[in-house]
């Protein structure tokens, strides 16, 4: 059975966006990250660069200094049923991407996908990973620098990615186990990566 979902995880600054992108251009499936952000937002209300940042970095002990900077107004809080900013974002965001699932094959990067999605047996999960040096030199490369030492900004994006991923998915971000194909980006690089991804997908092992 082919694997029409791919689920793309990653450290930051490793290139997951990049090969995502390019695995649903060979796939010739939609892709989704920003386009995900923008329906979460239609459904919430809240900011769609708020929700970039608190859909997958939040902590989850976080609600009402969050929602302050959320730039929602009263709108959102209506329809949050007492939970917490960061517990109404996962619910909705479990919605949106179970929805976008049903529509058809498509890759889906970050997000705790992987997880949301895990009943189903037509998902491929990919982990992307890379050293830290290699990703601190992108990272400059792509958004340029910033008061924090690019490894520092590595450090506390990996470290609430890690702690989102916990709570909500009860299981250990990074580790293999949890992914089909856990690959380092710096030594294989992007479009090999997004090569294998595509083989595998296309034609999985039966366990053999």
């Amino acid at each position: 059975m082919s694997k029409q979902i791919v689920t793309i995880s990653r450290e930051f600054g490793s290139g997951g966006r990049s090969v995502g992108r390019r695995v649903a251009e060979l796939l010739d499936v939609p892709y989704y990250d920003k386009e995900l952000v923008k329906q979460v937002a239609v459904e919430t209300g809240f900011d769609e660069k708020f929700i970039e940042q608190e859909g997958e970095y939040a902590s989850p002990w976080q609600s009402l200094l969050s929602y302050a900077f959320a730039g929602g107004g009263s709108g959102p809080r209506q329809h949050m049923n007492g939970l917490s900013t960061a517990d109404f974002l996962w619910v909705i965001q479990c919605r949106v991407i179970l929805e976008l699932a049903d529509k058809g094959p498509c890759v889906i990067v970050g997000r705790c996908a992987d997880y949301i999605l895990r009943e189903r047996a037509d998902v491929l999960n990919v982990f992307i990973h890379a050293p830290i040096p290699h990703r601190a030199d992108r990272v400059v490369r792509l958004y340029g620098e910033s008061d924090l030492a690019p490894e520092k900004r590595l450090e506390e994006k990996d470290k609430r990615r890690r702690a989102y991923y916990k709570h909500y998915a009860d299981r250990e971000w990074g580790m293999s186990q949890n992914y089909h194909l856990s690959l380092d980006a710096s030594l294989v690089g992007i479009e090999r990566c997004a090569q294998m991804i595509l083989d595998v997908a296309r034609d999985p092992g039966q366990g053999q």
